[in-house]
């Protein structure tokens, strides 16, 4: 944690002095540390929220830690850091932890799962998770995802998909990518339709049971 509050005071001076290399707005958004000490994560809340960034970053909690535990750090934390400011946690995560987090208070996510596991033929779906190697998808010609509107998940089947990604076509883990991709970024914008209607708590309850479903 003080490493990176001494190298945090290092960037910041480095980025208003350099000039920007592009049309447009950058922003810096330190990142909170500390581990799952809740004292830790505390003092690092108030000094990154004190140096007035456009947004900060959460880090530290997508690195093998129990879910509960980072799920009461990313409460603490997000209940510290300023409420107009973007609040972005770093490496989540499973469509379960976007869902809960989004519910602490979390904005902003970025992880690797959509496409890594994709590549190993795991499918995220509007009706649960699909291991698409798996003997039971040889013979079933339904849609990747009829939950989805999108070309990808419409046009390939179950059966398709699988042949693809046993016979390691790269086809197979473009389309599965492609398909992970559309469900994350349809969860994260059904989540925001139901929080300005108002309704989210009760659709997150619903929809987390669903989204951890294996099929």
């Amino acid at each position: 944690m003080n490493l990176t509050h001494d190298w945090l005071g290092r960037c910041i001076n480095h980025f208003e002095k350099t000039p920007l290399k592009y049309d447009y707005h950058q922003s810096l958004f330190p990142i909170v540390q500390g581990s799952v000490f809740a004292d830790l994560r505390k003092e690092s809340a108030a000094f990154i929220t004190d140096q007035g960034q456009d947004g900060n970053a959460i880090g530290g909690l997508s690195v093998g830690e129990p879910h509960e535990q980072m799920y009461e750090m990313t409460e603490l934390v997000c209940d510290l850091l300023p409420k107009d400011k973007p609040r972005y946690l770093m490496g989540v995560g499973t469509p379960e932890n976007i869902l809960e987090c989004i519910a602490l208070g979390i904005d902003m996510f970025d992880c690797v799962m959509p496409t890594r596991n994709a590549r190993n033929g795991m499918l995220f779906t509007t009706e649960g998770i699909i291991n698409i190697r798996n003997e039971k998808w040889k013979n079933d010609f339904s849609p990747l995802d009829a939950g989805l509107n999108e070309y990808a998940s419409t046009f390939y089947t179950k059966a398709y998909l699988r042949h693809l990604i046993i016979s390691k076509e790269i086809l197979g883990a473009q389309i599965a990518s492609i398909q992970n991709l559309t469900f994350y970024l349809w969860l994260v914008h059904e989540a925001r339709e139901k929080i300005e209607a108002g309704d989210f708590m009760a659709w997150k309850k619903k929809m987390v049971e669903i989204v951890s479903r294996r099929l």
